[in-house]
């Protein structure tokens, strides 16, 4: 006992800026390595990977084995050159992830729909209104709504229609047995782009280990698989119990009724205001006093 309390006395002595800066370092690589594949099945392979390492290591270190350390020590290296076709998804979507981030952190504020406010809102409402009758109707439907990513590549799996986006329309695309009722629509600039579009399906175990897991089918994960690979919004509706879910960055909440989803809509499109100019960035830091507090003064 006291030669390690002696040993982590001697560690703690030698720490400086540099050693701390470089063991936080450290640990921000092996914290985003695992957020990036967390929910996805790599985790289980990553597991697997850091156990076989482990073992290995010890069985090395405890028993003289030459033969058996060469070979480990020879593999390794190809081992390392394995990991990232390995794990290659999960590697091009934390780039992708990060690729966003920079994009919003150049825009200050993510440019979500160049169409007009008041269109906007009118083709949110017709999204919920189509969502409620779908709903009470029990029509199974996914609606994505674009933000900043561009969906060309799934708009170029579906039919495209470029229409103005009513209840109506939606009503009629996913109507049962229609050949347009298959796959998703895309919404962009309050426009219905295209129907009948592919989306991936998500690779995250959030599915699986849901308890309302045999109510979520194929629609629920495109919805999660669109999320994952863009920041678009998925709104799903459940064809067995007509269930509205909704989708957005690998999450979804479930059971909303169409006021809820209206709230969670207008939440994401809302436009935020910030002060561009030098002069209101001053009034907003150090605001003037109010004609009754000089008047009191």
């Amino acid at each position: 006992m006291s030669d390690l309390l002696r040993g982590l006395t001697l560690i703690f002595e030698r720490l400086d800026w540099n050693s701390l800066l470089d063991l936080f370092l450290v640990t921000m690589v092996f914290f985003v390595i695992l957020q990036t594949v967390r929910d996805t099945q790599a985790m289980a392979l990553l597991r697997g990977v850091f156990l076989l390492i482990i073992l290995l290591s010890l069985l090395i270190s405890l028993v003289n084995l030459p033969a058996f350390s060469w070979l480990i020590r020879t593999a390794l290296p190809a081992l390392v050159l394995a990991i990232p076709v390995i794990f290659a998804p999960e590697i091009r979507k934390g780039l992708e992830r990060l690729g966003r981030a920079g994009q919003g952190a150049t825009a200050l504020l993510p440019r979500i729909n160049s169409s007009p406010q008041t269109t906007q809102q009118q083709s949110l409402r017709s999204v919920v209104t189509a969502a409620g009758r779908l709903s009470a109707r029990q029509h199974g439907a996914l609606i994505v709504l674009q933000r900043t990513d561009s969906l060309r590549d799934y708009v170029q799996t579906g039919v495209p229609l470029n229409a103005i986006v009513t209840p109506e329309l939606l009503l009629q695309i996913f109507y049962p047995n229609t050949p347009l009722h298959d796959g998703a629509v895309i919404i962009s600039d309050s426009r219905v782009v295209a129907a009948a579009c592919v989306m991936p399906l998500s690779a995250s175990g959030i599915i699986t280990r849901s308890p309302e897991r045999p109510q979520m089918g194929l629609r629920h994960r495109a919805a999660l698989g669109i999320s994952e690979a863009s920041d678009a919004i998925a709104v799903v509706v459940s064809e067995e119990t007509g269930a509205i879910s909704i989708a957005h960055a690998g999450r979804m909440i479930r059971r909303l009724d169409p006021e809820r989803l209206e709230n969670i809509l207008l939440a994401f499109y809302r436009p935020a205001r910030l002060p561009t100019t030098p002069a209101s960035i001053w009034n907003r830091l150090f605001p003037a006093p109010s004609r009754k507090t000089q008047e009191e003064e």
